[in-house]
């Protein structure tokens, strides 16, 4: 048996391990990439396993439909200890046409042999090849298709059945794009009433994509062409984006790419990016970030302040202060402080009010589904609600500490209205002393170049308060 497992391991490493991080996932709570990190200490074949765990989990809701209609069988009776294997396998049939259907088969059946013995392989194998003889192509245009039939993978593509697998979308478009995209029904009903049909569809097939990696050059120390050009000469593919950003083309380990050691570049995509961008501070401004951690847009604006700003950094959550502190090292900034949450108040009393506060707050994450697919599994109203008022506490205590005259950057990579501009609506009545200076709420997108969702919203203090 142990020969058994040391062959098949060597011959689908990948598959193994995205189903076992997909075993130890528990939906209530964890986050998959951390479970992927310790299942992956070196970087063999790291991307695959990565978008079949990744992918399995954005897009489950519609892979288990397609077992339950073509196989016949419900997912709550099949063995937990075969059912990620049947789900990886199914991704791939639908949304992996460059890998060969019968590759995918055989490999799964071996992989089960390895961990739960042949007379589940067989199981296995009856399921696997029933989904294959429903379909009919495996890259299907979507263009005049009839969207019943077809499960969509890209926004021209997808893998098309011999019957209707999807609800109607004339009947109900809301119903359809759930079981589509894996996406909560009640949240699609939202993003139709607020957004329409056409956009709330686009939201959906970004929220699926398979979302690019962006690197943000540290402007300290270099510039995005020079930087391009260090990571091409280590065959690393890519694209510059607006002259400012880079988007990662080739799947690499980022903290073994050239510069990362040494400070050259931090991981952000562009929609964040802009927050700190809209805001545009100033070299000598006393500046707090208020929920920093990891601090990727706390080190940004060191970085656009030529390290010349004081930033006082927090975060309630004191553990994840850490990862700010190892961003700040390696990227060798010196401007950047950080406190304790409960120390603000004593950092006022001797430094004064504040120029300018950062909030990023904890947020639904409804703007990153394709890099935080485990929201889809857990979001509910009540618990957009529940932000909605942490975030409007967050927002007073921003407002008390700042300057006449200052900014608040608010920020969320939400683009739900209620963590966004109604709840800025709302400050604004109570505030009278505060303007909007700008807004902006941008979609997620699965247009190249891709991003995620993010709102902001530039908040000033009037002279006198």
């Amino acid at each position: 048996m142990s020969k058994q497992k040391d062959k098949s391991n060597s011959l689908h490493p990948a598959r193994l391990i995205a189903a076992k991080a997909l075993g130890q996932f528990d939906e209530k709570k964890d986050f998959l990439e951390p479970i992927l990190n310790r299942l992956m200490p070196q970087a063999q074949e790291r991307q695959k396993v990565t978008d079949l765990a990744m992918g399995t989990l954005r897009n489950r809701d519609a892979i288990d439909l397609v077992i339950t209609k073509c196989a016949d069988v419900q997912i709550k009776r099949i063995a937990s200890k075969i059912l990620n294997i049947i789900r990886i396998a199914a991704y791939e049939l639908l949304y992996c046409p460059q890998i060969p259907a019968y590759a995918i088969v055989n490999e799964s059946v071996e992989a089960c042999k390895t961990i739960a013995g042949r007379k589940q392989a067989s199981f296995v194998n009856a399921v696997l090849r029933s989904i294959s003889s429903h379909i009919t192509s495996r890259e299907a245009p979507l263009v005049q298709a009839d969207k019943s039939k077809i499960i969509p993978q890209t926004m021209t593509s997808g893998c098309r059945f011999d019957f209707g697998i999807l609800p109607d979308f004339e009947k109900s478009a809301a119903e359809y794009m759930a079981a589509a995209f894996s996406i909560p029904r009640w949240l699609i009903e939202e993003w139709i009433r607020e957004f329409g049909e056409e956009k709330a569809e686009q939201i959906c097939f970004a929220s699926n994509r398979r979302p690019s990696i962006y690197i943000r050059p540290n402007i300290l120390k270099t510039t995005a062409a020079e930087l391009a050009e260090k990571l091409k000469q280590a065959k690393v593919e890519l694209q510059v984006i607006d002259g400012s950003m880079i988007q990662l083309k080739s799947p690499k380990l980022i903290t073994r790419l050239p510069g990362f050691a040494s400070g050259l570049f931090t991981i952000q995509d562009i929609s964040a990016a802009r927050a700190v961008e809209l805001l545009n501070p100033k070299k000598g401004w006393l500046v707090l970030d208020l929920c920093a951690a990891p601090g990727t847009k706390t080190t940004q604006i060191a970085e656009l302040t030529s390290d010349k700003a004081k930033i006082i950094a927090t975060d309630i959550d004191t553990a994840r202060l850490e990862r700010l502190k190892e961003n700040i090292r390696r990227l060798d900034l010196k401007s950047i402080s950080i406190i304790k949450y409960d120390q603000i108040d004593g950092i006022v009393k001797a430094a004064g009010l504040f120029d300018y506060v950062l909030l990023d707050v904890p947020c639904s994450n409804t703007g990153v589904l394709a890099k935080r697919p485990e929201v889809r599994l857990r979001i509910t109203r009540s618990a957009i609600e529940t932000l909605a008022k942490k975030q409007a506490e967050l927002l007073k205590k921003a407002a008390q500490l700042l300057k006449p005259s200052g900014k608040i950057c608010y920020s969320t990579c939400s683009i739900q209205s209620a963590e966004n501009s109604l709840l800025i609506k709302e400050f604004l009545r109570q505030n009278k002393n505060f303007s909007i200076e700008s807004e902006n709420l941008a979609f997620p997108s699965a247009d190249q170049p891709d991003c995620d969702g993010a709102y902001i919203a530039i908040l000033k203090s009037s002279s006198k308060r």
